[in-house]
């Protein structure tokens, strides 16, 4: 029939281009329709933890693993910056299109789910590269930035942006109403991000938390875009990208397969 919904089977390469574009056109147009929510607020935050951290009580510290400590928390503070827009981005988007139901309208398209997948994750990538712009910026007023390794600092914060995009992807899906979507970030990716090196070394922690904190996947990100920036690590680096590949992986295959099975989504 003309004028017909095309069929799985008909459903190609170019289709999936335009749904994909589709997704990402929605998701890029909200980020900057409501900047004053998504891009203002952390560059404000961040901007107090320069002020606060980098030159009062980083005054006092001197330095850490041999550089000024205002420079040592640079890293991290984009980091957790990238980490929490990333992760809020996708998950109140997703939240929202579920809450508002058209979200069946993706799942009675012929769009495959990596494509749904693909492009609220590429939003959330999208918003977490923005504010972390935004924060390395702020950061250059502090103190001078330099670049040890372009091509791992790149890496690392795309796969950080990458996996905590899937997370709240996997946080929204389950989420059945609002405040769902506060606890993980509140009681679990808040004390993680905190504790995952962003202000200290964990070598300067006795031995046994320094061997617990090195079961925190925050740490491993933070460590492996703080050897990008300042060429300085607790963590191998080899190591870091293998947690951060694996959690990329894991999370992306779970996040199909729900996807596939409508899990959270049909009511």
């Amino acid at each position: 029939m003309n004028g017909a919904v095309p069929t799985q089977s008909r459903y190609g390469t170019r289709e999936r281009l335009v749904s994909l574009y589709t997704i990402l056109r929605r998701e890029v147009t909200r980020i900057l329709r409501i900047w004053g929510q998504t891009l203002v607020p952390p560059a404000i935050t961040m901007t107090l933890y320069f002020l606060i951290f980098g030159k009062l009580i980083g005054a006092r510290i001197g330095e850490m693993d041999g550089v000024p400590y205002i420079d040592f928390i640079v890293p991290g503070l984009i980091m957790m910056s990238v980490i929490t827009n990333s992760y809020g981005n996708i998950v109140s988007s997703f939240f929202g299109a579920k809450f508002g139901k058209h979200v069946e309208e993706m799942l009675v398209s012929p769009m495959p789910p990596w494509v749904i997948l693909a492009g609220y994750v590429g939003g959330g990538v999208l918003r977490g590269l923005m504010v972390g712009a935004i924060v390395l910026g702020i950061a250059m007023c502090f103190t001078t930035v330099r670049l040890a390794h372009p091509l791992v600092t790149l890496t690392s914060v795309l796969l950080t942006a990458v996996v905590f995009s899937l997370a709240g992807f996997l946080n929204a899906m389950y989420a059945r109403k609002f405040d769902d979507i506060a606890i993980i970030p509140t009681f679990i990716l808040t004390p993680l991000s905190y504790l995952g090196g962003v202000f200290y070394s964990i070598s300067m922690l006795p031995a046994f938390w320094e061997q617990a904190s090195r079961g925190n996947p925050i740490l491993y990100m933070v460590n492996a875009f703080r050897y990008g920036v300042l060429g300085v690590s607790d963590i191998p680096l080899a190591t870091a990208y293998a947690v951060m590949v694996a959690a990329a992986l894991v999370l992306g295959a779970l996040a199909i397969v729900l996807l596939r099975r409508g899990v959270g989504l049909r009511s």
